[in-house]
């Protein structure tokens, strides 16, 4: 099958599928509010019409929550090519504040910037728009050719801006029919707005509480001070005593798991030139504050951090109270990545806590959430497959990519199929994700089409 007349194909059919986006987005599946469980309803009829017209086998399937839909299209001879499975979700973000948006929020438009055309709706980017632009490119592969390239399994959610509650039981059930050669998730972004990406490392997230307890009750400074134990100071001390001179996490066996990076990647991120001034000057910062010895974008994506969150011990009121606190607290967050063990660290978090802890004093914990990071092997034949046909069609080279922040339907992929799954998206730093006056520029949705076509392309050319 060639490429060339699907691309044509999509150039000529874009504003039809700007007006099926529309379509689309005119819906309100707001996913967190009951009040719009009748909306992420007609979210998921609305896709299954829509693959139906495809020639997909779909279905609405009901969970407890929202529900999901899958679809599976399979032509000829696709026992001979890989099987893909695409990812995204349909539901959205509330909209409040409302009076902060410049028009009705599902009342989609394609609107002229300074920056050029975009279209202006609550879901444009997240995820609706990226979800489109892989449909559209198979609607314009069956158009061409009357069929996909190779076979394909469509599983969309409607619960991920909610916490995908469930989602896990979903998949555990229906693994053997969202099992697939390579999975493909379309929920993230161009990087610096420009560079077309595949995102291979996310973080994990590890939060624990703090509280240290010294005296039954609050003190006077006057009566007590010198001679009775402070919390917030025993606890000053414990922060501080979490990274040393070179900002390096000093927790016993904390950094047991994380990955050497590799050169190849080094050059790639290098190659990106990230201007870390402009980065840290938009936030009123100078200087780098990590861990000395990487570079900014190492530090954001493939090193692991300790943060304190907030701190709560006596009084912070106006004026001024001489008090001795009875408690303190902090909070304390990890960004994680690699192989490194979340619930190890919090282990030895606290036993190093606990060391510390002089006589009259103890402490107690409140454990928040806990998740490892998570690393897609680049040595995949999909994976550079994928980042050639990316660069084939953006004026600048794809590269392999990090993020500070975390997927977890990716771990969901690994745990549950084995499959480290291939994140392509088209978002830009703009967008104002979960904000109003969501938007995804038009050439992201027209050039992002035209990418999931030469993914397509070079995808069902690889060896099963």
């Amino acid at each position: 099958m060639s490429l060339a007349p699907v691309l044509a194909r999509i150039d000529a059919d874009l504003d039809n599928a700007i007006e099926r986006l529309c379509n689309f987005l005119r819906i309100p599946s707001i996913s967190t509010d009951p009040i719009f469980a009748e909306d992420c309803q007609k979210a998921a009829d609305w896709l299954v019409a829509d693959l139906t017209t495809l020639g997909a086998e779909a279905s609405k399937r009901q969970t407890p929550g929202h529900p999901m839909v899958v679809g599976h299209i399979t032509p000829l001879y696709s026992d001979q090519k890989p099987h893909l499975l695409f990812y995204g979700h349909y539901d959205v973000q509330p909209v409040d504040p409302l009076d902060l948006w410049n028009r009705d929020p599902f009342d989609p438009a394609v609107e002229e910037t300074d920056n050029g055309k975009v279209i202006r709706a609550r879901g444009a980017c997240d995820d609706k728009g990226q979800l489109m632009t892989f449909i559209e490119a198979c609607r314009s592969w069956i158009a061409e050719h009357g069929e996909l390239p190779c076979k394909i399994t469509f599983f969309f959610e409607g619960e991920e801006e909610s916490g995908s509650p469930s989602l896990i039981p979903f998949m555990k059930e229906n693994k053997d029919e969202i099992t697939a050669d390579i999975a493909l998730i379309c929920d993230t972004g161009l990087f610096d707005s420009r560079v077309p990406a595949i995102t291979t490392m996310l973080r994990g997230l590890l939060g624990d509480e703090i509280t240290i307890t010294g005296p039954n009750k609050d003190l006077h400074s006057g009566l007590y001070g010198g001679v009775s134990m402070n919390p917030i100071r025993v606890l000053s001390r414990i922060l501080a005593s979490l990274h040393d001179e070179n900002g390096r996490v000093t927790i016993p066996s904390f950094y047991d798991g994380v990955p050497e990076l590799s050169d190849t990647l080094k050059e790639q991120w290098a190659a990106l030139e990230f201007d870390h001034d402009a980065f840290l000057g938009g936030v009123g910062l100078s200087a780098l504050a990590g861990e000395r010895g990487y570079s900014a974008l190492e530090m954001l994506w493939s090193q692991p951090t300790c943060e304190i969150n907030g701190i709560k011990g006596g009084y912070a009121g106006d004026g001024f109270k001489t008090v001795l606190p009875s408690q303190a607290s902090a909070k304390i967050s990890f960004r994680l990545v690699g192989h490194q063990d979340p619930e190890a660290i919090r282990k030895n978090l606290r036993r190093m806590i606990e060391g510390m802890l002089p006589v009259d004093c103890s402490v107690s914990y409140n454990a928040h959430g806990s998740s490892g990071g998570i690393v897609m092997s680049t040595e995949a034949p999909a994976f550079e497959a994928a980042r050639i046909a990316l660069s084939d069609e953006w004026p600048d080279e794809a590269a392999f990519i990090g993020s500070g922040g975390s997927i977890p339907i990716a771990g969901f992929f690994q745990e549950i199929t084995g499959v480290d799954p291939i994140l392509i998206g088209f978002g830009k730093d703009d967008d104002q994700l979960h904000s109003p006056n969501e938007k995804y520029d038009l050439e992201s949705f027209h050039k992002g089409t035209r990418s999931w076509a030469r993914v397509l392309d070079a995808l069902s050319r690889l060896e099963v």
